[in-house]
């Protein structure tokens, strides 16, 4: 049974999360601000993360960035905003996706399942090589370790896992959708930023020249992909 954290203020949404999340047969532990929620979510003792935006005391996306920095679990962020700058920062900060406030329940447990599903799948041997080395960029599928002419570039989940997508589907473009599809393990719905954000991040770490990609290329008006 997997084990979900909700950081949410507002006991009446954190309850309607929790129980429909619990009627999935997941279990639910529920902290009502960023610093209780920090506390527990380094315990280790959790399968994924609902974190709301707008938190008293310490914001959502403090305690993103403070999770992240220990754990690699998949961190949902729950927001009421519209704004695009706040989806983008908090995916600049390592949330692996977002669910935008009014959320159906049907939206809510399958963006749960999906990242949870995901997450356990990239973490598991499967029948991925080792390791990939392209260029200068060498992935290490065992560490989940990225290199860039011998120095380690810091990846979050959702950047580690779209860059392993790309270099194992070497030279072929894939559009904004279908990378939602097979790296978030869902349909996209609507027009999201999530793909390009985590796109631009991986070209600032990962590229000597992110304004010109040499590797992670983008084919104007089909998508995106990873040039061997």
């Amino acid at each position: 049974m997997a084990k979900i954290l909700i950081i949410e203020d507002d006991a009446a949404i954190a309850a309607i999360e929790r129980d429909y999340l619990e009627i999935e047969n997941f279990e639910v532990e529920i902290a009502s601000d960023g610093t209780a929620g920090i506390a527990r979510g380094l315990s280790g003792e959790f399968d994924l993360i609902l974190l709301d935006l707008m938190l008293p005391g310490m914001d959502g996306f403090t305690s993103c960035r403070k999770l992240r920095e220990k754990i690699d679990i998949p961190i949902l962020m729950v927001t009421a905003r519209q704004e695009d700058i706040d989806k983008i920062r908090g995916l600049g900060l390592g949330a692996d996706d977002y669910i935008e406030k009014p959320f159906s329940p049907a939206v809510l447990v399958a963006r749960v399942k999906a990242n949870i599903a995901q997450y356990e799948r990239l973490s598991g041997t499967g029948k991925t090589p080792s390791e990939i080395a392209l260029g200068t960029i060498r992935l290490n599928t065992g560490t989940h370790r990225v290199f860039v002419d011998g120095r380690e570039a810091d990846l979050k989940n959702k950047e580690y896992e779209l860059l392993l997508f790309l270099m194992l589907n070497v030279d072929m473009v894939f559009d904004r959708e279908t990378l939602y599809e097979k790296v978030w393990g869902l349909e996209a719905l609507g027009d999201n930023a999530t793909v390009a954000v985590h796109i631009n991040r991986l070209r600032e770490k990962l590229e000597k020249d992110p304004a010109h990609p040499r590797y992670i290329e983008t084919v104007w008006g089909a998508g995106y992909r990873f040039r061997g």
